[in-house]
């Protein structure tokens, strides 16, 4: 390889110098060395890895966000007898709303009856 050549690794193949590295025993420098990698990026590498950076993204999941729930303005009396849960098809009927904020991005407000799928269509979108 020359001088001012890029070599772009894929995700695998950093994730398998990085796990080299960290076996037991190892040199970064060596490895750096026989990998035609320099030193310094094996540990930028090994920073990403400890983070999560490394996973291929047919392994990534869905990660859990924080999630802030807010009391309505509005005062609702409370029951006298407790009512019973609701069954699944008239939660699926209920009315209300969902918002999802992307601090800095987007404001995302989710109607009861929206479709799973367009719904999951926009918030893959946002994540990227």
């Amino acid at each position: 390889m020359g001088s001012g050549t890029r070599v772009r690794r894929t995700i695998e193949e950093k994730r398998r110098i990085v796990e080299l590295s960290l076996e037991a025993g190892a040199s970064v420098a060596r490895i750096a060395q026989a990998e035609g990698v320099n030193a310094n990026q094996i540990f930028q590498w090994r920073r990403a890895y400890r983070s999560g950076g490394l996973i291929p993204r047919s392994e990534r999941s869905t990660a859990l966000l924080p999630v802030v729930i807010r009391e309505r303005e509005e005062h609702v009396p409370e029951a006298e007898e407790p009512e019973e849960p609701a069954s699944p098809q008239e939660a699926a009927t209920g009315s209300g709303m969902i918002n999802i904020e992307f601090p800095g991005r987007a404001l995302v407000s989710i109607e009861c009856g929206a479709s799973p799928e367009v719904v999951r269509a926009i918030i893959e979108s946002l994540r990227r």
